[in-house]
């Protein structure tokens, strides 16, 4: 998998060992030193930028979307196609009403015209190979800057902050993380740059679940990261255990599903302290986080270009409205997306937030494209669809897939190849899969050419048919 030389890159290369050496170092340094100057200079922008006028925020949309626009241009093939066909120019874009002079692309377009769309050789050192790993059952592949982690963490860590977080407080993940067995059994990882203790998301009996609410009190002041699905089944066994609320937990930071109220409800009386929820996705284009006074989301206008459209391709202004989520990205620069359609939906609530004062575009509840199937493991555990969201190259000679599950502990991953699979194709995937869920689910893989759908035409990701035991 191409992988630049960045930072971030380089440090998730680092062997544990090694990690748990520096981190003795590294832990009297202040976060912000460790995560570089690019990561605190966009912090300082992101700040400020919060409280900007809608003027002001609509100049910085603006400005940003001549260069990208221009940059597409001159830089890609498609683009100039696409641009021409319509009669577009970047040097005629004066306002933001002409983006919708511009056609919609969506994930088939990315697929069949990703050589034309990028600006740069992807050959180079600060390129990175991105992936969605399938939310819809599809894999989307393409390529990322190498320097985006920085801005996109500038942003994450300043929403945060909207709750009890400050940068440098220890953070319990769970979620897709990889996590090794110490000698003693025990699933955890300790990042010392981000202050980060992983846990795993493919280990949640109730013995496990207990071992990491004991390890989580004797971690200080710190927010639990996880999956909405993971935090739910975690509060459901702290809940039915009768264990008592951990103090320290001081936010639970929910991003990547769908969240649900009852979700919130057991896990906010679990762990005594609120969520918030962030929306984001692989392909950098919308970023929009709660606000600390409401359940709604307040969209990051400097971000990306944010907008709500209805079935007609409208922008959603009323209220109470739904619309596609479809966006236009600010910080990748190699492959430009230009009105994408993400497949996720939203309700329009409004421009102007009167608890907080914030003028950005508020939406209300976020439907994802990701579905919260689950398979059941042998032991009971449930993993949940997220946790297999795979980010490398994988599913790269995979149009479709989906898991049928009968007997907890297996599952059979079906598979709609791009071409004619190879058996050490078929193998390199499946070992890829099974290594990815450590033997809590075995899996077989079959070829298809098609899979199954509701109804009403939907595709689920999961085709369960098996009980979790009680």
């Amino acid at each position: 998998m191409k992988r630049a030389l960045s930072r971030k890159n380089l440090w998730e290369k680092t062997p544990r060992c090694l990690k748990s050496t520096l981190g003795r170092v590294m832990g009297v340094v202040p976060p912000a030193w460790l995560l570089g100057r690019n990561f605190r200079e966009n912090c300082e922008f992101v700040r400020r930028a919060q409280w900007w006028s809608a003027e002001q925020s609509r100049e910085y949309q603006l400005s940003r979307l001549r260069e990208i626009l221009k940059l597409a241009y001159e830089k890609t093939r498609y683009y100039r196609r696409m641009f021409e066909s319509v009669g577009f120019h970047p040097t005629d874009f004066q306002s933001l009403d002409q983006m919708s002079l511009l056609p919609i692309i969506d994930k088939q377009v990315v697929v069949e015209n990703l050589a034309d769309m990028c600006t740069t050789s992807v050959v180079g050192r600060n390129v990175d190979y991105g992936s969605t790993g399938g939310t819809s059952g599809t894999p989307l592949h393409f390529y990322l800057d190498a320097n985006r982690s920085a801005i996109e963490y500038a942003y994450l860590t300043t929403s945060w902050e909207r709750t009890s977080y400050q940068l440098g407080m220890p953070m319990a993940v769970l979620r897709g993380r990889m996590i090794r067995a110490h000698r003693n059994g025990f699933r955890h990882e300790y990042d010392p740059i981000l202050r980060h203790h992983y846990y795993s998301n493919f280990h949640t009996t109730d013995e496990e679940f207990h071992c990491y609410l004991t390890h989580i009190r004797k971690i200080g002041a710190c927010m639990l990261h996880a999956y909405p699905s993971s935090a739910h089944a975690f509060a459901k066994f702290i809940l039915g255990a009768g264990e008592q609320v951990p103090p320290n937990v001081k936010g639970i930071l929910l991003e990547s599903e769908n969240v649900y109220t009852d979700q919130v409800h057991d896990i906010e009386r679990a762990f005594g302290a609120k969520t918030f929820s962030s929306y984001g996705h692989s392909e950098k284009l919308v970023l929009a986080a709660q606000c600390e006074h409401s359940s709604c989301y307040h969209v990051w206008p400097t971000y990306g270009y944010f907008e709500l459209l209805d079935t007609e391709g409208k922008q959603v202004r009323e209220i109470g409205q739904d619309g596609e989520i479809v966006g236009t990205g600010f910080i990748n620069s190699v492959v430009p997306f230009v009105r994408y359609r993400t497949g996720d939906y939203a309700t329009y609530a409004g421009e102007r937030c009167q608890a907080c004062g914030r003028e950005h575009i508020l939406i209300g509840p976020i439907k994802g494209r990701w579905p919260q199937g689950e398979l059941i493991a042998a032991d009971g555990s449930v993993i949940s669809m997220t946790t297999l969201n795979v980010h490398d190259d994988t599913f790269r000679n995979v149009r479709e897939y989906q898991f049928h599950q009968s007997e907890p502990g297996k599952a059979s991953f079906c598979v709609v190849p791009i071409a004619r699979f190879e058996e050490s194709e078929q193998r390199r995937i499946l070992a890829s899969m099974n290594q990815r869920l450590q033997g809590q689910v075995v899996l077989t893989l079959e070829l298809h050419a098609e899979l199954v759908k509701t109804a009403l035409g939907k595709q689920p990701r999961v085709v369960q048919k098996c009980m979790r035991a009680i």
